[in-house]
């Protein structure tokens, strides 16, 4: 899919991306900083028909939820050609052995083979977690591995302390 830069004279830049539907939905984004949404109208691609503005951390987290579901959609087609390798989602719930604690306390890869790949905190994506950061209840922890290491990986992010 590509996205269309066009920049505003006098505005800043206009960035979207033309839809299946032939509607285009993009970003403003305005010379002093400030962000918009906008859909095009059905009956002229090239008319406005919603203009929303957003604040930064609104942007911020539009782009986090729009995100994580790629980035899920990503991880499965890029594993679903490798034999024995799958992609599992594990919700941190309270009571874990691990919550509040660094993700490296869970030696994963050592224990079970897998690799966390990002964690979805609220609608924050935190990709490739380092060891030293700290898991909280209701991440949703994103495990690549084999059957058996996911299996493994759920039990220890489940366990009870």
């Amino acid at each position: 899919m590509n996205i269309e830069e066009t920049p505003l004279p006098g505005i800043g830049v206009r960035r979207e991306v033309r839809l299946a539907t032939g509607r285009r939905i993009g970003v403003v984004t305005h010379r002093d900083g400030h962000t918009e949404l906008i859909l095009s109208r059905m009956d002229d691609p090239d008319a406005c028909a919603a203009s929303i503005p957003l604040s930064a951390e609104e942007a911020a987290a539009l782009g986090s939820l729009l995100g994580s579901a790629q980035l899920i959609a990503q991880l499965s087609a890029e594993q679903k050609d490798v034999a024995g390798v799958t992609t599992h989602q594990i919700l941190l719930r309270p009571g874990s052995t691990y919550a509040g604690r660094p993700l490296g306390d869970t030696q994963m890869r050592t224990l079970t083979g897998t690799s966390i790949v990002a964690l979805l905190r609220g609608e924050q994506v935190i990709g490739s977690p380092r060891p030293d950061q700290v898991l909280e209840v209701g991440d949703m922890v994103v495990i690549v591995g084999t059957e058996a290491g996911l299996a493994k990986a759920a039990q220890i992010l489940q366990s009870r302390s």
